[in-house]
């Protein structure tokens, strides 16, 4: 679905690919696995934007990456982490977590509750970085109406979050390509309302203002916001 200009493409979460694997349930943002669609491989470096919602105790066995930057924000929940190369930790909402996977590592991802389930957004992107492996997790301030940087990456990109009070705007500065995928409430492009799995991806775009509408129950929103390069 495009707005009335053509660098502007919106993606709703009802139209996101689904796999389901018993107690794992993934929407893909991009083609992933059996689910390909030759206009859907990637945006930019990105090439996985994926929201995975985990049961109680549920969680990904040992897996490899090579030549790759993971990125994951929870939005519910704890994540445990561990890796090949040393890397260990607890991912709890408000963490960034970056692994740059460069000659390759392998790593588990498990819900740390056996009782609360697990909700998190993890973001692939094409790596410059080909030499050991990397970890990083990073506390990201709660600064609403601000566009706050996370964390950085091997890749012509570059990551920040977006936390709207109601009645808020903040505007995203000119880039060749730029994302925005809505994590929590609603988050407003112009006249268009974008919801909790939905995505904006402008190519050629100037400035331009994310907002939340200023309403009597007073929600918000928050968005993870790509500004890249290529």
């Amino acid at each position: 679905m495009t707005l009335d200009m053509p660098d502007i493409e919106i993606y709703r979460h009802a139209d996101r690919f689904v796999t389901e694997r018993g107690d794992i349930t993934t929407r893909h943002s991009f083609s992933y696995g059996v689910h390909y669609d030759p206009d859907r491989i990637g945006f930019g470096a990105v090439r996985a934007i994926n929201t995975e919602r985990l049961a109680p105790g549920a969680g990904y066995a040992a897996h490899r990456h090579s030549d790759v930057e993971i990125l994951t924000w929870v939005l519910d929940g704890a994540l445990l982490h561990s890796d090949t190369a040393g890397g260990v930790g607890l991912i709890r909402p408000g963490t960034m977590q970056r692994l740059s996977a460069g000659a390759g590592v392998e790593h588990t991802e498990v819900n740390a509750s056996s009782e609360d389930s697990l909700v998190f957004v993890q973001m692939m992107l094409t790596s410059h970085h080909e030499e050991a492996p990397e970890y990083e997790q990073r506390e990201i301030p709660a600064a609403a109406g601000e566009l706050v940087s996370t964390v950085t990456v091997h890749a012509a990109a570059e990551l920040f979050v977006v936390r709207l009070e109601a009645g808020q705007s903040v505007t995203v500065p000119a880039a060749p390509r730029s994302l925005v995928h809505v994590t929590r409430g609603e988050v407003r492009l112009r006249d268009t309302g974008l919801f909790a799995g939905d995505e904006v991806r402008l190519t050629g775009a100037g400035p331009y203002d994310l907002s939340a509408a200023a309403t009597s129950s007073g929600v918000g929103g928050e968005a993870l916001v790509w500004q890249l390069e290529t």
